[in-house]
């Protein structure tokens, strides 16, 4: 076991229960407040741990890496710093707010310097995302999509069950949480029309996700083997890709997603690292066929995430709309990221890969308006009685997720965007 995982750890800070961010997460992110340029830092209840300031103050000098990498504004300087790094620094931000360790909980002159109230602090995009990639790796969410648009009795395509599909999409259009999305426009086509026409979505969606950032590069032309992916893997967040449906649907043909999705992507703030996730690891689902060689894999690389999107009216309360879980994904990470690379692909430090909709087996597991509301025809009621068959301007989604066992909670926080008029 990581010795920061302990289920048995407490903090000397006070952490609600219930929180998403104990003891045992310790997850990286970028802040500032009003006195300080943006800087890395960590989630423990709620507050915000400078770790650029504890650095400064020598609790980090017996570890042997550059303290300047918590100065940055993005994450990548300390991702690149390797994963024996990774994990001893997160063991010893650990050790420092254990609840038996006095250096730092004695010490008020320290403690001021070092901790901020989460409400003092505006969180950043965490990442200078590089590249990104969304994947299609819900076989409930495909399938869904393929009974819809196709033949209900030959829902997946040919290819599904043999190589994760995927994407290349905008990594530049990529908002932290809290940033407003402008409903997007474009050239759409109705059934019964004989021509496009030009003007806002009506078919605004939103796609409940997960993304992992690469944390570490490969050379171009060397692939990377399951066995070796999570070893390239720092971090998950909570991702949504926003879809505009209707443009999606005329343009998306021969090529593929363009305009429908490349208007904005949220993520959550808090980049959970794969080793706090640890303890949640999971089987996935049979594959069956059989997949190819560089495809397999040993061990458990699926976990037990789950996720719960709301809508938000504007003036209005959340309403609950669709609980999943990660668990369900047909095509885990590591495979992902070693077809990704099969071609000989390179990757960066600091690439966002996407898990695709994570839809489950149950109607309000679905993790799309586009399934929810099943392409429209079964309108969501919220609670204040209003119908969605997609999403309407003015309305808050909210996704939030969360790992739980033995009695610890890892959680994400949240992605929070409003969706506001075509500008």
């Amino acid at each position: 076991m990581i010795r920061a995982n302990n289920p048995n750890l407490s903090s000397w800070i006070d952490v609600e229960s219930g929180s998403d961010f104990p003891i045992q997460n310790i997850p990286f992110g970028v802040f500032s407040t009003a006195e300080s340029s943006p800087r890395v830092g960590t989630a423990i209840g709620e507050y915000v741990l400078d770790l650029s300031a504890l650095a400064e103050l020598g609790y980090f000098d017996e570890l042997e890496f550059d303290i300047g990498v918590f100065k940055s504004d993005s994450l990548n300087a300390y991702m690149a710093s390797g994963q024996s790094t990774w994990r001893s620094v997160r063991d010893r931000i650990s050790q420092v707010l254990a609840s038996e360790n006095s250096t730092l909980r004695d010490n008020a002159t320290d403690r001021e310097k070092v901790l901020i109230p989460m409400s003092m602090a505006t969180l950043h995009l965490p990442v200078d995302i590089r590249d990104y990639t969304d994947f299609y790796s819900s076989i409930e969410h495909a399938t869904n999509v393929g009974t819809m648009f196709r033949d209900p009795d030959n829902a997946l395509l040919p290819n599904w069950k043999h190589l994760p599909v995927g994407y290349h999409g905008r990594a530049s259009s990529i908002v932290v949480s809290g940033v407003n999305i402008n409903r997007p426009k474009g050239q759409t086509k109705a059934d019964d029309a004989d021509t496009p026409s030009f003007g806002p979505s009506r078919l605004l969606d939103f796609e409940l996700e997960l993304g992992f950032f690469t944390g570490r590069n490969n050379p171009l032309g060397q692939s990377i083997s399951t066995g070796d992916a999570e070893d390239y893997i720092f971090g998950m967040v909570l991702f949504n890709d926003w879809s505009a449906r209707d443009i999606q649907k005329w343009e998306y043909v021969p090529l593929g997603p363009f305009l429908g999705k490349s208007f904005a992507s949220s993520i959550s703030p808090w980049v959970v690292t794969l080793d706090a996730l640890d303890p949640f690891r999971v089987s996935g689902p049979d594959q069956d066929p059989e997949v190819l060689p560089y495809l397999q894999y040993d061990g458990e690389h699926n976990f037990d995430i789950a996720l719960e999107v709301q809508i938000q009216p504007e003036g209005g309360d959340a309403s609950t709309v669709c609980n999943s879980n990660f668990k369900f994904m047909y095509w885990n990470m590591a495979q992902q990221l070693a077809h990704h690379t099969i071609n000989g692909c390179n990757i960066d430090v600091g690439d966002l890969y996407a898990s695709g909709t994570v839809s489950g087996h149950t109607p309000d597991s679905y993790g799309s308006m586009l399934e929810l509301a099943w392409k429209g025809t079964k309108p969501l009621t919220l609670k204040d009685g209003s119908e969605r068959k997609f999403i309407l301007d003015g309305d808050t989604v909210i996704m939030k997720g969360h790992a739980e066992k033995d009695g610890v909670r890892i959680g994400f926080g949240e992605v929070r965007s409003k969706v506001l008029p075509p500008l």
